[in-house]
């Protein structure tokens, strides 16, 4: 895909969402953290119904760490993997007290350190919260990348790097979330959207049959 293309795409995705954000609910770059660090492999969805219960009761480290696991259980145990996610949730927070002032850090080695964070975790925290121009490339990131011809590679981390290597510095802020957006309710998995695509004209993806309207 040629660089006219590219910027052509954001230009467009720029056009119909000035200001996208992540669809998990937070107030503070903590809480943010937390979401992101249960909304592995579950949906936004899950997490915001889980959190919304959750920070009522407690949602710094302090107060979520005195819940310990046991505890936390009970408000996140409709989200996948919630033993160990509550597990990492509660070491997290002793480690941000212990070694961060109860603040969460702002760079990535400091971020990656923590229990359960990993590259994608840190570099959305990173873009949400302290407004880096990172890219967390999830699946969806990595399908229309792919798909597309936008940014394509065998791996996230190659997708990661053409990514920040090829999308225009005006548009890196702000990629992440129409990125995931554009995969999540239209360059779907299994059956993509494309007669309701804003840059089917633009996209490399060729389908073997046509999808109907309806679908």
């Amino acid at each position: 895909m040629n660089a006219n293309k590219r910027h052509t795409i954001f230009v467009r995705f720029r056009a119909q969402n000035p200001h996208p954000t992540t669809e998990l609910v937070y107030t503070t770059p903590f809480e943010l953290l937390i979401a992101v660090l249960l909304s592995a492999q579950a949906t936004d969805v899950s997490v915001n119904k889980a959190t919304k219960k959750l920070y009522a009761i407690a949602n710094t480290p302090e107060s979520i760490y005195a819940l310990g696991i046991d505890g936390l259980i009970p408000y996140i145990q409709t989200i996948g993997l919630f033993r160990t996610k509550a597990k990492n949730v509660v070491e997290t927070c002793r480690l941000l007290m212990s070694m961060h002032q109860s603040l969460v850090p702002r760079s990535r080695e400091a971020l990656e350190a923590l229990p359960g964070v990993g590259r994608k975790t840190a570099n959305v925290v990173l873009n949400t919260a302290f407004g880096e121009p990172t890219i967390a490339v999830d699946t969806h990131i990595f399908r229309v990348s792919n798909r597309t011809g936008l940014a394509p590679g065998k791996n996230v981390e190659i997708v990661e790097e053409k990514l920040i290597k090829f999308i225009p510095a005006e548009f890196k802020m702000d990629a992440h979330h129409w990125l995931i957006l554009h995969g999540r309710y239209t360059c779907l998995a299994r059956k993509p959207k494309c007669w309701n695509c804003m840059i089917a004209d633009l996209c490399e993806f060729k389908q073997k049959t046509p999808l109907p309207e309806s679908v």
